[in-house]
């Protein structure tokens, strides 16, 4: 029974979860404010749910000896390593959904705070003072909305943007001009959006690419009277020079949910009029918090119990329908990588994989990793589809896939190559309708090769007596043979054995036959067939 800790406050019912779908739960829900206890006790544990004050350092991963999944209730990761969870082969989940209505809805209200000075109108009326005339607003209506980021979020805002009558200009590298078309927005590029925009609201991650988009030079470019509204990431807008333009009156106004350091204590916007400031309350709602509450529980049995992958931030998603299908695909992309890898002693430069058929429609990222991850054991044994891809690319290994419609005898298949700075190696298989994998090809000789636990592989010129030499040398030394399995380029040709038996063989077996003379090439082969 897989067990999960909870070192942070989610709901009853997100723990009940957990409990009815038969994995064993750990509610300690002030556990993540001592990094010391956890540390010391999370290698219990295959899944960690947490929120934002569980902080899963490269310490903290160190001691993770058993930990699978990490779950985060809630679209911000900041307070995970990802880089060391992928290097551990821990997949990081998130739930990015759950608050896309209450964040929007949060910009939204900060835009009609910022527009009608209501917090600064607010704190004079409570004081007994009726200054009317000082809080003169802006409407909505008609004016412009620049978005930055026109993802989940940002598309919501867009919605209610049109709906409140504003025209809306949105960049986003990644928004298709049919896309902006259906959502009624104009797709423009930044500084067009900064020289038109009334009121500009921010929702994308921060990133190297969004870090202080909003840059000095940015914000001089934008139309004199403009309000910003940023609920989205601390460090999207550089805070010391929009303070400075504020006090020029170059901005109108400013609405922040979010800031560079937080918990933020001071900041160069605090005590500036009409700049409204909450502490980070983007996700702040009952609902919100128990739709992430009950998804990361939903995401993470998912994962433990079925190995569906949902919302991962280090590994691609596979569905639970696409991990019922995919399985067998699977564990055959890891044993060609294994194969390959068991068999490459020279540095690898690129690895190239191809799709034929009805697999080259499947998760093909997935897949990818299964790939790369079989290679990689060899050399790490306990590196997985998450921790794989990261080791090839520290390495500088070249990732290259291609796919293809049928075109041969098999519905799919899957063929790998490794290059090395001295040879190329291949291999391809595919599965049969039992949902066994099988090997079909290994260097670019056909084959029909079960695959076992235990196997030895061979090569060899096509000569007669090879058969009997290999039948009589296991026979004498008691190495049982499940199934035997041979392939030649031509005759009297390159020639290879592929034998699946009972047992690993014993290295004194192994030197038997090379001392024949027979073999080019002898080797043990081992696979997790489970």
């Amino acid at each position: 029974m897989p067990k999960v800790l909870i070192s942070d406050k989610l709901s009853a019912a997100a723990v009940q979860i957990f409990k009815d779908r038969g994995i064993d739960v750990d509610f300690q829900p002030d556990l993540g404010k001592d990094k010391d206890k956890l540390a010391e006790v999370i290698g219990q544990y295959d899944g960690l749910a947490i929120r934002s004050a569980t902080k899963v350092t490269e310490k903290i991963l160190a001691n993770a000896t058993n930990l699978k999944v990490i779950g985060r209730a809630g679209i911000g990761v900041d307070n995970v390593d990802r880089d060391a969870a992928s290097k551990k082969g821990v997949i990081v989940m998130n739930t990015p959904f759950g608050n896309m209505i209450t964040t929007a809805e949060h910009a939204i209200a900060m835009m009609f705070a910022v527009a009608r000075q209501i917090p600064e109108a607010s704190a004079s009326t409570h004081a007994g003072k009726w200054e009317k005339s000082k809080f003169m607003g802006v409407e909505l209506t008609g004016k412009t909305l620049g978005v930055i980021g026109a993802g989940n979020i940002g598309g919501i805002v867009c919605d209610r943007a049109r709906g409140l009558k504003m025209k809306v200009a949105a960049y986003d590298p990644f928004l298709s001009h049919e896309k902006a078309d259906k959502m009624g927005v104009a797709k423009v590029e930044l500084d067009e959006l900064l020289q038109r925009a009334d009121f500009i609201t921010l929702h994308v991650p921060l990133t190297d690419q969004t870090r202080n988009i909003l840059s000095r030079e940015n914000l001089e470019k934008t139309k004199k009277g403009v309000r910003i509204i940023n609920c989205a990431r601390g460090g999207l807008v550089d805070e010391e020079a929009l303070a400075d333009l504020l006090k020029s009156g170059h901005v109108a106004g400013a609405a922040f949910d979010v800031f560079a350091q937080e918990p933020a204590t001071e900041n160069p916007l605090f005590d500036l009029p009409n700049v409204v400031c909450t502490p980070h309350l983007g996700a702040a709602t009952s609902e919100a918090q128990e739709n992430v509450a009950l998804q990361v529980a939903e995401q993470m049995s998912d994962y433990l119990l079925t190995g569906a992958v949902t919302n991962a931030l280090n590994m691609p998603s596979v569905t639970a329908e696409e991990a019922k299908v995919m399985g067998p695909w699977i564990k055959l992309s890891e044993h060609l990588g294994s194969f390959i890898g068991q068999m490459t002693d020279e540095p690898i430069k690129a690895i190239n994989i191809l799709y034929d058929g009805i697999v080259s429609e499947m998760n093909l990222a997935a897949l990818n990793c299964a790939v790369i991850s079989g290679i990689m054991k060899r050399a790490n044994p306990d590196v997985n589809m998450v921790s794989a891809p990261v080791i090839a690319a520290e390495r500088g290994i070249q990732i290259s896939t291609t796919n293809q419609e049928q075109s041969g005898v098999f519905e799919g298949y899957v063929k790998v190559t490794v290059v090395t700075s001295k040879f190329e190696r291949s291999i391809a298989g595919t599965v049969f309708s039992d949902g066994k994998p099988r090997f079909i090809q290994i260097k670019g000789i056909n084959i029909d090769a079960e695959i076992g636990n235990h196997m030895l592989y061979t090569t060899n010129e096509d000569v007669p007596g090879i058969i009997g030499t290999l039948g009589q040398t296991m026979g004498e030394n008691n190495v049982n043979i499940a199934n035997f399995t041979l392939g030649r380029s031509a005759a009297k040709g390159e020639a290879i054995a592929l034998l699946y038996v009972d047992e690993a063989v014993p290295a004194a077996v192994l030197d038997k036959l090379k001392s024949t003379g027979m073999f080019q090439q002898v080797k043990t082969l081992e696979f997790d067939v489970a």
